[in-house]
């Protein structure tokens, strides 16, 4: 299937590592150019050398910036440059996370990274991906839909407001031609990442999470990705307000 993705432009936010990457190289794959973004000089100069390897073979480029999401002058001045240097933003990919906090007072940095980065940052797209009949896509989890673990309430609590908020977009950037839909992950294995982490530390709640998969499997970065690029690309078109879950059944719950 041809996505229609060749020469688009897309920024993903929080995109070295993890997640964000995956969706850089497969959006690059398929002939996309991308700006990347993380809050590291060294892992944007690595992240842009080697995505760059497979840009330019196929016609596109990546280019990247230090940002700190929680910063709204920052990601708004990545925004802008990032423009600027691809010639126009057709997709905005936001993917930053701040980590569950302990303590209340701490719940700001969710605030900051996860709710208002999104909507600073597609205010500040925003003219751009409306010139372009863009795409808005916001990463979720699955954790805004049941409970998970009593760690977990400032991330799966501003998440829940980052899908209603891209979801309601839906309604009024989709009228001026975005659309606007959420990829809501599962369990997602990254080498280094979270679930690596557990792998290691408490195997036993690894393994229940395993278990608790209909395949007997935790999903990958890639997985996600490609529904990411599926929404973001032209096979898409009539996709707009939808929460795309990426989790092999994890949840149990039952969607009408």
């Amino acid at each position: 299937m041809d996505l229609g993705l060749a020469g688009k432009k897309a920024l993903v936010t929080g995109s070295t590592k993890g997640i964000g990457r995956a969706i850089a190289e497969t959006l690059i794959g398929e002939g996309a150019s991308v700006a990347i973004c993380s809050r590291t000089q060294d892992d944007v100069d690595t992240a842009v050398s080697e995505l760059n390897e497979v840009a330019h073979s196929i016609g596109g480029t990546a280019c990247g910036g230090t940002v700190d999401a929680a910063d709204l002058n920052s990601l708004e001045a990545w925004i802008a440059s990032s423009a600027d240097t691809l010639g126009g933003i057709d997709i905005y990919v936001h993917n930053t996370s701040g980590k569950p906090q302990k303590q209340i007072e701490d719940w700001i940095k969710n605030y900051e990274i996860d709710l208002r980065a999104l909507v600073g940052g597609v205010a500040a797209a925003k003219d751009s991906l409306i010139d372009g009949g863009g795409a808005l896509i916001s990463i979720g989890t699955t954790a805004a839909a049941e409970h998970f673990g009593s760690g977990s309430g400032s991330y799966s609590a501003f998440k829940a407001a980052v899908t209603n908020w891209t979801l309601g977009q839906a309604q009024v950037l989709g009228a001026q031609g975005v659309r606007c839909n959420v990829v809501s992950p599962g369990p997602i294995f990254v080498e280094g990442g979270d679930w690596d982490n557990i792998k290691s530390a408490r195997p036993e709640i690894y393994e229940a999470t395993e278990a608790a998969h209909p395949s007997g499997s935790i999903g990958t970065a890639q997985d996600v990705a490609n529904v990411v690029t599926f929404l973001a690309s032209e096979a898409a078109r009539h996709v707009n307000g939808a929460n795309v879950t990426v989790d092999g059944g994890f949840l149990k719950r039952i969607n009408y």
